[in-house]
């Protein structure tokens, strides 16, 4: 963008979340622009990013609220953490979940807020998708959304979708997060997205393995982490690709 003089590489392979694309300052410092599709979910990315200040994710280099756009510490060589195998990549996880968990306020949207909201649409896309799942399932969703937000503990900085491709390997750190759209809410929530993050291995088996490490390594409340992990899973599954995936490992979670 030319208020900061960048000469543009080749866009990575684009997500959901929106445009990036590795670049150069005038200096030649590498970086990369990205340009956020305005959202709900990553609606304060940029915040989120400023209150980790590079501790275990990516740093903020500049950013244009106006225009969507920020410049962020570009990882080399970038390979996502999925790579590493799934027990390696648990280690890290476990490392870096409490490096990210930080004291924060506004302007961030709360877990409680966010659970109100997934509240209010899950039973008709539910009903509507009409998936051969037992009815039990929502029913378990819904309860942990009703219940849990007004008894959670301490509120920490949470990243919602904190799975195994969007930790990347770095220069600065061996692995560095990317991506987060954030929460403030109780520690037990954060285990949800790494439970169904089938990079690491989609089976009973394995999903219950990444919840077992992650609620015991990190002295979570596990009931907790449940309802938190099937809640949203299911909260996720309807506008996903990958619906069948996600129906499944909130199955299993709420079997164990």
């Amino acid at each position: 963008m030319e208020q900061w003089s960048l000469a543009l590489g080749d866009p990575y392979v684009q997500g959901a979340g929106g445009f990036t694309a590795p670049a150069e300052l005038s200096d030649g410092t590498a970086v990369v622009l990205k340009l956020v599709f305005p959202h709900r979910e990553s609606e304060h990315e940029a915040d989120a990013l400023e209150v980790w200040n590079g501790d275990g994710a990516v740093r903020l280099l500049a950013r244009d609220d106006d225009r969507f756009a920020m410049l962020i510490e570009r990882c080399e060589p970038g390979t996502p953490l999925a790579t590493a195998g799934a027990e390696a990549a648990l280690d890290v996880m476990v490392a870096l979940l409490p490096r990210l968990w930080k004291s924060a306020g506004e302007p961030f949207h709360t877990l409680a807020g966010e659970a109100a909201w997934w509240a209010s649409y899950l039973p008709g896309q539910w009903e509507r998708a009409a998936p051969p799942f037992e009815r039990s399932l929502l029913d378990a969703a819904m309860e942990a959304l009703r219940t849990l937000p007004t008894t959670q503990g301490e509120h920490v900085l949470l990243h919602q979708d904190l799975h195994a491709d969007n930790v990347l390997a770095a220069e600065r750190e061996p692995w560095l997060a990317i991506d987060p759209k954030p929460l403030l809410g109780e520690r037990e929530f954060a285990v949800a997205p790494i439970v169904r993050s089938f990079e690491l291995g989609h089976g009973k088996r394995e999903v219950l393995h990444r919840f077992d490490r992650l609620t015991s390594e990190l002295g979570l409340d596990r009931e907790r982490a449940r309802g938190w992990t099937v809640a949203q899973t299911l909260a996720w599954t309807f506008d996903s690709h990958y619906r069948t995936r996600h129906l499944e490992t909130a199955q299993w979670v709420l079997e164990t």
